[in-house]
Formats: C-alpha cells, structure tokens, sequence
C-alpha cells in the first residue's frame, strides 16, 4: 500500500476481499435469470470499505486485513488499497485462493451476498502487525470476523487509548457476546436483526439493550427507516431521505464512514448523524462504491429529519422534532453547501399535488 507521512486517522481491522457487485430490477426466479444494468467492483468487508471511503473525503486511513492469496485478484486488492492512498502491508499467501464475494442489489434496496469465509482466512488476523493502531484516532472491527480475532485489536487499541468502533450488527442478541465487547467499545453499531426488519420496538429495545451494557455511544440502524443513536442523554432519531434506490450494498458502510467523518471532525452529534444518514441515502442511488463529495453530502444532510428524545422512566421519550437544521447552523452556513443543497432537491422524489375534486354545482 501507499506510504504516509501522517499515521491514519483510521485504521480498520478485518477481512480483505474482491466484491463484484451486480444491480438488477429484481432477483430472479429459481432456475431463471435476469438482465444486469451494471457490474462494479471494489475491496470489502466493511473496515476496507470504511478506510476506501474516509480517504476520499480526506481523511488518512489504514487498514490491517487478512492475508489474501499470491494471486491476481490478490494483487488486485493491493493495487486498489493504494489507489485510494489506504495505508497498512497487504500480506500474501501461498496456503488458499484470494476469496471472492458476489453481491446483487435490487432496485427495492434488498441485497443479497454470497461470501467465502473460512476459518483459514480469518485466522490470519492473529498474525497480523498491529502497529497502525498505537497513533490511531479510532479502531473499526467487525463482529462478524470473529470474537478471538478481533478482541485481540480491541485490546490493543486499549491499551494505547484508542477508542473503538464496534460493528456488532445482530450480535447483541448474544448476552455474553455483548457483555465482553462492551467494555472495550466506544461506539456500537447495530441492528435489530439479521435482516434489518425489527419495527420501532424492536429498534427502541436493541437500543436499551446497548445502553444498559454501558456502550458509550450506540447507534440503531434500520436501513431505509433510518436510525437512532444514543449518547449519554442525547438522543436523535433520524429518518432516511426518500431516494431512488439504484443499489443498496455498502450502504451501512457508508453511514459508520458518514458517522465517523462527523467524530473525527468534532461535529455535534446532531450533526454527525445527519451526514451519515444523508452519505448513505446517496450511495445507493448510483452503483458501486464512488462515494460523494463532502459538500454534496450536506446539502442533502439539512433536509434530514430528526426527533430528539429522552430516555426516562426505562422509555424513550420525544421531546422534538426538526426537519431541516436552522440557517445558522455551521454545517449549511457555506456558499458551496447551499449550493449543495440545490443539488440534493434534484435527487429527492418530488412531491405530487394533491388537487382535492370541486363538486360541479359549486362553479355553476
């Protein structure tokens, strides 16, 4: 990978693979296939995602990956690392084949994946030089690598007082799983379920779960319905955009890349949440993972809408609510933000008139 005079801001930790993304209309029918609009591709799981995004909004990057195989599509990851300026040594082995994932969207904003993830591979993260994170400004994991795996970063990030990003998706649902990551977490990320379809109930319950394991800050996320997050006794509800959906992969990837471009910046946590909800409305609009710049992403950021809430007597409370932040506010207070946010009314669904019918005997 490309070598930094400035250490990462960001250093992700996890799997290191090739994705080809499909977009389509719809799945097909078992036995029968569909017509595919585009094919893209890009290095996954999501701390690789995270670390490609960040760098191109600025922001430096490492990444501490598994090994891949001496192998063209290996090679090809190293190649895509560097393009995007991600530090961190891309480590080859002769042992098993770069593995390879297929990811198709459809225009509903479903994804389905299809991965390769053996306990060979993974393993390699135990071997894996660590240093990156000792001048981090955050550590990302990801559950889904593996609690042995992935403790040992969250330690060492420990130990130099990094704070830590957790993807821990529907691990909760682990008590025990939940209770060794959360004194080692700074940030959550989770879901209701494994398909992200858990209604307001299910999202307000996940969140007091994570609050009552002592999560600093946890985020609920419920794809197209939007997301809550919890710092202390700041609460925001967010509401995703209506969007045209072109292709969903990545989109979650997108709103911890969203948030953690709000932390790293110091941004309220208001504001934080609004771009990250708004980078990710983006992302699925157009295939692959090319992300928006910055300024395009707060102009859709402002219209937004919000609810703050409390969290009193073990129920959440709504206290108010906003849809679009005040003029004043430093996020939108840019000429090239406003324009911006010209640029983001062309990508909302706009509204139909609703013409109410006049009775005939009333105009003659």
């Amino acid at each position: 990978m490309a070598k930094k005079s400035t250490p990462p801001a960001y250093v992700g930790f996890g799997m290191l693979t090739p994705v080809y993304i499909m977009s389509l209309d719809q799945l097909p029918r078992l036995n029968t296939g569909a017509i595919v609009h585009e094919v893209s591709d890009y290095v996954y799981d999501d701390a690789a995602i995270i670390a490609c995004n960040l760098s191109q909004w600025g922001v430096p990057s490492g990444m501490i990956g598994t090994a891949v195989g001496d192998d063209l599509l290996g090679h090809h990851i190293e190649d895509q690392l560097k393009k995007f300026g991600v530090q961190g040594k891309v480590r080859y082995t002769k042992k098993y084949r770069t593995p390879l994932e297929v990811n198709v969207s459809d225009k509903k904003g479903a994804r389905t994946y299809f991965w390769q993830r053996s306990e060979q591979i993974l393993g390699t993260l135990d071997t894996a030089d660590l240093s990156l994170i000792k001048n981090a400004k955050l550590l990302y994991v990801d559950w889904y690598d593996g609690e042995k795996h992935v403790l040992r970063a969250m330690q060492e990030a420990r130990k130099h007082r990094v704070p830590v990003f957790l993807n821990l998706e529907h691990g909760h649902q682990d008590r025990d799983l939940l209770k060794k990551y959360s004194g080692l977490t700074t940030i959550c990320q989770a879901v209701t379920d494994a398909a992200q379809i858990g209604k307001k109930q299910a999202m307000l319950g996940t969140a007091r779960k994570l609050i009552e394991a002592g999560i600093q800050t946890a985020i609920i996320t419920m794809a197209s319905q939007g997301c809550m997050v919890v710092q202390g006794n700041e609460i925001i509800r967010a509401y995703a955009p209506r969007v045209k959906t072109v292709d969903a992969s990545g989109a979650g990837a997108t709103f911890s890349s969203g948030f953690i471009y709000g932390y790293m910046n110091g941004w309220s946590l208001e504001d934080t949440v609004r771009f990250a909800i708004a980078a990710a409305s983006l992302k699925v609009t157009r295939s692959g993972l090319k992300m928006f710049p910055a300024r395009e992403i707060k102009g859709l950021a402002h219209s937004v809408r919000i609810e703050r809430m409390q969290y009193r007597d073990n129920r959440f409370v709504k206290i108010r609510e906003m849809f679009q932040l005040p003029e004043t506010n430093p996020l939108i207070d840019n000429r090239l933000v406003k324009e911006s946010r010209k640029f983001a009314a062309k990508l909302l669904p706009k509204r139909k008139v609703e013409r109410k019918k006049i009775k005939r005997s009333m105009v003659e």
